[in-house]
């Protein structure tokens, strides 16, 4: 698909105004057309203490996942923040093979009348008492080798960590998705980590940047498979090699710690 044509239909969502460099999204194109990774929309609702968080879980839980699932975007997970910034907050991951139906989704999901029944409090609410207080979203690409989202087991993950490693430079950026792919990732198996999926940022703020998603049975759970992980011979020995090692390729790292949602299918 000639780039022109990509760009224009990629960025018709205004939540996702934010533009990847051209060459970035055209590879991305290709890849969704050729190798099938997921994409993924990642959205972060900001709130207001008081009713907005019932607003916002009500219009989630029986309007906005069964439409995205009727558009084929499935598992949905949503999720609230627990410990971080901006609290309260609440996440929202949208997986698809398709980027085109991630960017245009709000144009989609206005053709879909039981949408807009199931969801009129929230999709209707004035301005003296809005929904939410501001949304942000960004579209990440699937890392090569993990193409899929990865649901853990129904009982071991009760809570998820999403971490964010931003980049001084375009190459330290990809040499740091190298690192991941070509043992970082072994590393976190090995020590028991859920992984639940790997992206890189294509439309965003503040990049460039990766986030990934891993899962735990609990926080002190979390804590423990950190400390094998970093006292791991692999991870010493991966870690110090030159090509990783000569700068400082990870510039800031952004972490939360988010609890699903009763309904959420991650």
């Amino acid at each position: 698909m000639e780039r022109r044509a990509f760009l224009t239909s990629s960025l018709a969502v205004s939540a996702l105004a934010v533009t990847a460099p051209a060459e970035r999204l055209k590879g991305a194109q290709e890849n969704r057309e050729g190798k099938g990774r997921d994409f993924y929309q990642l959205r972060c609702y900001h709130l207001s203490n008081g009713p907005q968080s019932k607003l916002c879980h009500d219009f989630f839980r029986d309007a906005l996942v069964p439409a995205l699932n009727h558009l084929g975007v499935t598992p949905v997970g949503v999720f609230n923040l627990t410990i971080g910034p901006e609290t309260p907050s609440i996440y929202v991951l949208m997986p698809s093979l398709s980027a085109e139906t991630l960017v245009n989704v709000e144009s989609r999901l206005s053709q879909d009348a039981e949408y807009f029944k199931a969801g009129a409090a929230f999709l209707n609410a004035p301005a003296a008492a809005p929904a939410f207080a501001r949304m942000e979203s960004s579209l990440l690409q699937a890392f090569e080798k993990m193409p899929r989202l990865t649901l853990p087991p129904a009982t071991a993950a009760r809570v998820f960590e999403l971490r964010t490693y931003e980049s001084p430079s375009d190459q330290d950026h990809k040499r740091k998705i190298e690192m991941m792919e070509s043992g970082e990732q072994e590393i976190f198996a090995k020590a028991g980590f859920s992984q639940v999926f790997y992206g890189d940022t294509l439309i965003g703020s503040r990049l460039p940047n990766l986030t990934y998603m891993l899962g735990y049975e609990s926080v002190s759970e979390r804590d423990k498979k950190w400390a094998a992980f970093r006292d791991s011979p692999q991870w010493k020995a991966l870690s110090s090699q030159p090509r990783y090692a000569f700068e400082s390729i990870v510039s800031n790292i952004t972490n939360v710690i988010l609890t699903p949602a009763a309904y959420s299918q991650i």
